[in-house]
């Protein structure tokens, strides 16, 4: 994996995953900005995935293909769906929601880091 690109998709979620937070905090709806960061960080996931395939396939290394595939296509699919929960919630949870899901892809990116290093 191209782990400068792992560290700034792990800082951007952790720090859209902060603001989400305030704004839960605040008792506010989500807004452009944090929709921004998540769009930011969904397009460096979609880098990763081009990345990740384009390794994997000249790789002489041992990584489990289906784990490796699942957490990059599933890391895709997190922030979507956190997306669309706080658009859809119209209460300050709306933003906890978001905030879980920014929370989501360290952990999974962390994880990927450590299948491909093996």
């Amino acid at each position: 994996m191209f782990a400068p690109l792992t560290w700034v998709l792990v800082a951007l979620s952790l720090a859209a995953a902060v603001y989400a937070v305030v704004l839960a905090a605040r008792n506010k709806r989500i807004d452009w900005t944090v929709l921004g960061a998540v769009g930011v960080v969904e397009a460096g996931l979609i880098a990763q995935l081009v990345v990740g395939i384009a390794q994997y396939s000249g790789a002489d290394r041992d990584v489990s293909g289906p784990f490796f595939f699942g957490y990059l296509i599933g890391a895709l699919m997190i922030l979507p769906i956190g997306a669309f929960w706080a658009l859809a919630e119209s209460s300050r949870w709306g933003a906890g929601a978001l905030a879980i899901a920014c929370a989501v892809i360290p952990i999974v990116e962390l994880r990927l880091y450590d299948l491909w290093a093996v």
